[in-house]
C-alpha cells in the first residue's frame, strides 16, 4: 500500500516504534537554497522551463533538517539511503556505500552528480541519467528526481515484503517506483502545495495502468 500524508515526518517519527521500517529511502533538504540559485534566462525562468523563484515554498531548502530528524530516522528504520548525504557529515557516520546519480550535466552549472549516504556495508554504486533526459517526465519540484533512479535503487537494495519510509515525498517520484515494484511506502510531504501535486502525479500515473 502506498500512503502518502502530508504533515511533518519529523513528528510523525517520534510516535514511531523502533525499526517500523526495513528501509528509509529519503531526500531532505540540503540547506543551499536551490531555488534562489538555479539559472535563470532574463525572464527568471529555470533550466528545467518555469519558473520557481515566486513559488510559496521558494525557501524550503533554507536550512537542513536538525540532528533529531537524523537520529530518529535511524531509530525507525532498519538502513538509510540519505540523498545529499555530503551536506550532513556532522550528523552521520562513516560509511562504505555511498550511491552517485551521475548527472552527465557536462557544461552547464548544475552539479556533476548527487550522492548519497547508505548504512549498507557494500560497494559504491552508480546511476546514470541526464537530468533532462527524455523520460524523466513533467518536472513539479525543483529537485525532482527520476522514478528510474528510485527503481534502480529499490532493484538493489529492497527485499519482497519490506516497507519503504520516505520523509520527504516533494515529487512523488518515489510512490511510482515503489507502486511499480510492488512495495509498501509510507512518505510524508510538509508542503500542502508539493503533497497535492505528489498526489495528482501518483493518481494519474496508476490511472493510466489501469486502462492498459
Amino acid at each position: 500500500m502506498i500512503n502518502l500524508y502530508l504533515g511533518d515526518s519529523l513528528e510523525a517519527m517520534r510516535a514511531m516504534d523502533d525499526n517500523t521500517y526495513d528501509i528509509a529511502i529519503v531526500d531532505p533538504p540540503y540547506g543551499i537554497n536551490i531555488v534562489k540559485h538555479m539559472v535563470h534566462d532574463q525572464q527568471s525562468t529555470s533550466m528545467y522551463g518555469q519558473s520557481w523563484q515566486n513559488n510559496n515554498n521558494a525557501l524550503w531548502d533554507s536550512e537542513i533538517p536538525p540532528p533529531e530528524y537524523f537520529t530518529e530516522l535511524r531509530r525507525v528504520s532498519r538502513n538509510q539511503i540519505i540523498w545529499g548525504g555530503n551536506y550532513f557529515i556532522d550528523y552521520l557516520s562513516n560509511t562504505k556505500c555511498m550511491l552517485v546519480w551521475n548527472k552527465h550535466n557536462g557544461g552547464n552549472p548544475l552539479a556533476d552528480c548527487e550522492l548519497a549516504w547508505t548504512s549498507y556495508n557494500k560497494p559504491v554504486r552508480m546511476f546514470t541519467m541526464h537530468h533532462f533526459a527524455a523520460g524523466y517526465g513533467k518536472k513539479i519540484h525543483p529537485t525532482q528526481k527520476p522514478v528510474a533512479l528510485y527503481q534502480w535503487i529499490l532493484d538493489l537494495y529492497a527485499k519482497p515484503g519490506d516497507r519503504i519510509l520516505d520523509t520527504h515525498l516533494g515529487s512523488g517520484s518515489i510512490a511510482i517506483a515503489c507502486h511499480n515494484a510492488g512495495y509498501a511506502l509510507d512518505a510524508w510531504e510538509i508542503s500542502p502545495e508539493y503533497h497535492a501535486n505528489a498526489v495528482a502525479r501518483f493518481n494519474e500515473h496508476t490511472r493510466q495502468l489501469r486502462l492498459f
